[in-house]
């Protein structure tokens, strides 16, 4: 493994309220910093588009490849023959009234060393990523 980025926060909402907002598309530029754009829909075998302010000129084409409602949904891209692929992995529990969220990035592959030297440090990108997650499903559970 070249290279990995991991966030987790405690948020104070109920875990369906913290899937809705993973799972939705259309909101995720309303309540996430880090997004400019996000087209498709996120769906088991469904591709989406994803423009993020790191790399704004370039829009990532990822594709679900795992989604197990309310609890873990995992994105992946890559290229053939597993000379480089990125898995981005969320995954929930519940924890009293409380929802522990983990986000972790992972890059693998023959070319990974060479190719996640051009990857920017995605550390304050994850970490905007999970406070914006949290401040918007603390906000509708209000």
């Amino acid at each position: 493994m070249a290279k990995r980025f991991h966030v987790s926060r405690t948020i104070d909402a109920p875990i369906q309220v913290v899937w809705g907002l993973l799972a939705d598309a259309s909101g995720y530029t309303i309540w996430n910093p880090t997004i400019v754009s996000l087209e498709g829909t996120i769906a088991p075998g469904e591709t989406i588009s994803l423009v993020s302010t790191v790399n704004p000129k370039r829009a990532f084409k990822l594709k679900v490849t795992e989604m197990s409602a309310p609890y873990r949904m995992v994105w992946s891209s890559g290229m053939p023959l597993g000379l480089f692929s990125g898995v981005r992995t969320f995954a929930l529990n519940q924890q009293g009234d409380s929802t522990d969220f983990q986000m972790t990035e992972e890059y693998s592959g023959a070319l990974a060393g060479l190719i996640t030297k051009s990857i920017p440090d995605m550390s304050d990108s994850f970490e905007q990523f999970a406070d914006g997650l949290k401040m918007a499903a603390e906000g509708s559970n209000a």
